[in-house]
């Protein structure tokens, strides 16, 4: 990733831009996730946890 700086432009005004495109490309969590060896079955464990956590959050939407 790069950003380019035009001569108008300061470093921190361009540090601001680099960081925004580096989140929505998902490059730092996805560094995060991958620091350490997850196995198969941590894997499956962590995406059905977060599956229960999207089914409640709807499910008290819905009561609301």
């Amino acid at each position: 990733m790069y950003v380019r700086v035009s001569e108008q432009e300061s470093i921190e005004r361009a540090l601001k831009r680099f960081k925004k495109q580096v989140q929505k490309a998902g490059i730092l969590s996805d560094y995060r996730r991958k620091k350490f060896f997850e196995s198969a079955g941590e894997r499956r464990k962590r995406k059905a946890a977060a599956a229960r956590r999207r089914q409640v959050k709807r499910m008290v939407h819905r009561e609301d």
